[in-house]
């Protein structure tokens, strides 16, 4: 399939004219939730965001940014519970995604565990879940990469050819991005390779209710 082009945005952006974004030809956002690294919260421009993102007909997902303590499997549930919270009553045709960045390299094991309860917990009600890290200094160095197949990955790599994530589904090819809309850029750019718009309502996952069979009439 063709590419679909999309952004990544958190508060850093500013306010954000969706309706423009969208006619720059942006057919995705992945919204910063909140995360783990200054306490624990909610992006403060999470919900307007979405909403805005929404009325505009931009398909979004959205990530959470864990903090350097992300290690074992009850700070990975704890998190993940955290970010059920903030995302709940939110339909999402992206994946929600789990942001690794300031975890130690010496202590790769204990952030994959942490990183595979997240994920478990995140499936358990209900979402299409996924990593995202940059190539080397994230999956390489502060993952065990070959645990974390079975989850969507959406990797930072602003150089060709990705080598370590070669089979990512949605990549981040560059920080510096300037986006109609946007009232403080740099940006950040993405491309997805899958159609997750119809993963999510054809199987029910991240908000949507799963489409039955009619029943027929007697």
């Amino acid at each position: 399939m063709d590419k679909i082009l999309g952004i990544d945005v958190s508060h850093w952006q500013g306010k954000i004219d969706f309706e423009r974004v969208k006619k720059s030809g942006i057919q995705f956002v992945i919204l910063k939730a909140g995360g783990s690294d200054k306490g624990f919260y909610e992006d403060k421009t999470f919900r307007s965001n979405y909403e805005a993102a929404k009325k505009a007909g931009i398909d979004v997902g959205a990530y959470y940014f864990v903090g350097k303590n992300f290690y074992g499997v009850e700070a990975g549930v704890a998190d993940a519970k955290r970010f059920c919270k903030i995302i709940g009553g939110c339909q999402l045709e992206y994946p929600v995604f789990l942001d690794v960045e300031t975890t130690q390299p010496g202590r790769k094991e204990e952030a994959t565990e942490a990183a595979i309860a997240f994920c478990e917990e995140i499936e358990n009600n209900g979402y299409y879940v996924g990593i995202y890290s940059s190539d080397i200094s994230g999956f390489r160095e502060k993952l065990n990469h070959s645990r974390l197949s079975s989850y969507a990955h959406w990797v930072a790599d602003y150089n060709d050819p990705v080598k370590e994530c070669k089979e990512h589904q949605i990549r981040q090819y560059s920080s510096k991005g300037y986006v109609e809309g946007i009232s403080n850029n740099p940006t950040d750019l993405d491309v997805s390779y899958v159609d997750y718009r119809n993963i999510m309502k054809s199987k029910g996952l991240n908000g949507f209710k799963k489409k039955g069979k009619k029943k027929s009439e007697d």
